[in-house]
């Protein structure tokens, strides 16, 4: 029904910025709300942002003033600044779609990028 391909994931230096976008395809009506969620090795995965439809955004406080999330027609992305090395792990994208007109809803997960940060 949906898809969702993520992109843009790679090695970066501390300090140094990447950009995340993550595309959602198929039977989509409308965006109830898509995130970015990590998880590092040996941990919980995490929400990183999460932006709704009416653009209403949510950070992890760990992340707040240097990652921003954005969203246009059914691709978010996720602009990295100033990463630090505990930002390394897998990036996940996540969303909750409506496919139809009477309020079905698609949620799940794409397949993960690699971030890795490092000098």
């Amino acid at each position: 029904q949906v898809q969702l391909v993520e992109s843009g994931g790679g090695l970066v230096q501390p300090g140094g910025s990447l950009r995340l976008s993550c595309v959602a395809s198929g039977s989509i009506v409308s965006i109830n709300d898509m995130g970015w969620y990590r998880q590092a090795p040996g941990r919980q995965r995490e929400m990183v942002a999460v932006i709704n439809g009416d653009g209403t955004t949510s950070y992890a406080d760990s992340v707040k003033g240097r990652f921003t999330i954005s969203i246009d027609n059914a691709t978010v992305d996720l602009q990295m600044n100033t990463v630090k090395l505990e930002a390394t792990a897998v990036y996940y994208c996540n969303a909750l779609i409506y496919i139809d007109r009477v309020g079905s809803t698609w949620w799940g997960w794409g397949q993960g990028t690699q971030v890795t940060v490092s000098s």
